[in-house]
């Protein structure tokens, strides 16, 4: 008898939800910090969209997941060494070096780790291929992977696929994800839609809402 699979967007289930913020990092929020982009000013689209609408919904997120019990990850663009010699290929071409002793490689106050909530460094685009999350996610048992971040067309596209190709049921919610402009961000929800449920704060908020409410009545 063939078994039958699970629907992209089939409910949470309580202890096996994860959600996942990928580099929202203050080098890259904050204008005038990003050297790859000293061009873009304060009303640049990015920014604006970041701080007017990614932010506060990946606040409204945190505290939906915290108040569930979902476990909350968080991953940035990190060298371990100070020097950089420990980056991919890629990252030393292009160049992107955050060094750990920057404090403006760290997430915003408001977005930032609550207790033991696990900040994973990465150097490449992918966090499936530069950290151990896959072996994380495992050991903690979770199959529904939540995710948000910037930017959408690249290092949270290669989150989504990556993360559906290890076996997880991904959840991409899109207006807590931001790309430089309106066009990227629509051809990357486009591009990565059929591996992942693409949906919104208000839903995605509303499923950990609920399961706050179960836990409460357990």
């Amino acid at each position: 008898m063939a078994k039958t699979l699970p629907r992209r967007d089939a409910p949470f289930e309580p202890g096996r939800t994860a959600l996942l913020l990928v580099d929202m990092q203050r080098i890259w929020l904050e204008p005038g910090l990003d050297p790859g982009h000293a061009d873009w000013t304060a009303d640049h689209y990015f920014y604006r969209e970041t701080a007017e609408r990614v932010i506060p919904n990946q606040r409204r997120l945190l505290e939906s997941a915290r108040a569930a019990g979902v476990e909350v990850l968080h991953t940035i663009i990190q060298s371990l060494t100070e020097d950089g010699r420990d980056r991919s290929l890629d990252h030393k071409l292009t160049p992107i070096h955050i060094p750990p002793s920057l404090k403006e490689g760290l997430p915003p106050p408001e977005l930032a780790p609550v207790g033991d909530e696990i900040l994973l460094p990465k150097t490449s685009s992918g966090v499936f291929n530069s950290t151990n999350i896959d072996y994380l996610l495992k050991n903690l048992g979770i199959r529904y992977l939540v995710v948000a971040g910037i930017l959408t067309d690249q290092c949270v596209d290669m989150t989504v696929r990556d993360g559906a190709d290890r076996g997880y049921l991904v959840t991409c919610v899109s207006d807590a994800c931001a790309s430089p402009t309106p066009e990227r961000q629509a051809n990357a929800l486009k591009a990565f839609g059929g591996y992942c449920w693409v949906t919104d704060t208000a839903t995605v908020a509303a499923r950990f809402d609920a399961l706050a409410l179960d836990r409460g009545a357990a």
